[in-house]
Formats: C-alpha cells, structure tokens, sequence
C-alpha cells in the first residue's frame, strides 16, 4: 500500500478518493477484479447448492466501495444485495449509477455495528479489502484497536449471517497473519483457497468461512491441519507453502 495503512480505517480517507469520482466508472476496484475472481465465485457462489441464482440468497456487501461486483452478480441473476459503506459519498454516488439495478441497495454504515440488519438474515457475506483496511502495524504484533475493530467486525458478520451461510473474504494478506484475526473466538469454519496472482505478482488468498457448529470450543484453526503444525509461526510465504505440501492449493479448518 502506497499510503498510511492506518489512514484506510477512517471514512474521510474514502470520502477524499470519492470526491474525485465522476460519477460514471470506479475510482477504485480493490486489488481483484471481478474477471480475476470469477472461477472462485463459481465454486462458492454460482454453482454451490442453496446459494445459486435460482436460490437467491440475500448478499450482503461489507465495505463495497464502488467495486463493479455487485453489478456482475445482479447481471448473473442475483437481485437481493446489499451494499454498505461508512463513506457517505461513495453511497450516494452508487445509488445514483445503479439506479436502473433496483435489486442492489446502498446503505451507509459502518461494518463494526449492523444494527439495521436482522439476526441471521444475509445468505451470503462478501468482503474484498475491507478487514484489510482495518489492519496496520506489525502483521506479528497488531496494535491492539486493530484487533478490536476486527473482532468487532467479525462478531457482527456472524451475528447477521445465517446459520447456513457463507463469509467469503478475498485478501492479500499471508494466511498465518490473518488467520489469529479471522478467528479468535472459534466461531467458525475456515477454507482456505489460493488465488493464483497475476504473473510476477503475489498470490491472493479466498477464505470460504462458515459457522462454527461448535461455538463454545475454540477452534485452534490452521494448527489443526495435519502437515500445517507450524504455519502459525512462520514468517514468509515459503513457509506457508511447505505447510500445504499436502494440497499447496487448499486446505480446511474444522471446529471439532
């Protein structure tokens, strides 16, 4: 990130990159296109029982600035979504874009507390770049309002979430760094999916996570993978890799 990583957890940051919209295209498509992460949405969205257009499930996007993603879902027949951003401007300047998509609604709101969403009413939770926004500091050590602001998030990601849901999170960040952030509590189920980067760049990472159904055993995550003992302490994505030599694309994580 070529700015102040901390600078991205505040909305006037985001209000400033809007202001500078024209209305008409993105500003700003958060590292993954739509193109570039269509054969993880088939696996996890478009062909996956119960959440397939036909299915229609209510999807929430957490943080969806003014990414194309929403409009590609809804041209695939996806016409209950959700949009939330704290950027004011950015809200104002999708409703007006997508106004023809009346199937896709705009809110603004902070991710942190969703108290206008019922309990257990999103099918389908998609974030792309918004925990990664929350994070800054050492990837060893986070200060601790990050792994507050997180928590936080991740509570309230549960909470709306239904019992048979799925939280999909794209993210740049090394699975052992963000994996203690992802589920400290136990609270879920963790699939992990390496994203292939673009030629001569890093790998990006799709984490499919679901509800723990064993909420009161904390879960001690990728440790509990045989041939992955150690990922948690690794510190480069070599060591990653070598933990996955089982299957170096994909890997899971179950509350026992």
């Amino acid at each position: 990130m070529a700015e102040n990583d901390e600078a991205f957890s505040h909305p006037e940051c985001w209000d400033e990159r809007y202001s500078r919209a024209d209305g008409e295209k993105p500003t700003h498509e958060w590292f993954r296109s739509f193109g570039d992460l269509e054969d993880f949405f088939q696996k996890t969205l478009f062909q996956s029982p119960g959440r397939t257009p036909d299915a229609n499930p209510l999807i929430i996007h957490l943080g969806s600035g003014d990414s194309v993603i929403p409009a590609e879902f809804d041209s695939r027949g996806y016409n209950r979504q959700l949009c939330v951003d704290f950027s004011p401007k950015v809200v104002e300047i999708m409703t007006e874009r997508e106004k023809i998509r009346p199937g896709i609604k705009w809110e603004q709101m902070d991710v942190r507390d969703m108290a206008g969403i019922a309990d257990k009413s999103i099918g389908v939770a998609f974030d792309k770049g918004t925990l990664d926004a929350m994070i800054y500091g050492s990837p060893w050590s986070p200060p601790p309002d990050v792994k507050e602001n997180t928590s936080r998030y991740l509570q309230e990601v549960h909470r709306v979430l239904e019992d048979s849901g799925v939280f999909l999170y794209v993210t740049f960040r090394q699975p052992h760094f963000i994996r203690p952030l992802l589920n400290p509590d136990g609270l879920w189920n963790l699939d992990l999916e390496v994203l292939g980067g673009k030629e001569g760049s890093f790998d990006y990472y799709g984490w499919v996570i679901r509800k723990a159904s064993c909420q009161e055993q904390k879960s001690d995550g990728v440790r509990d993978v045989p041939g992955v003992e150690d990922a948690s302490g690794v510190e480069d994505a070599s060591g990653v890799e070598a933990g996955l030599a089982l299957n170096p694309r994909f890997f899971h994580v179950e509350c026992k």
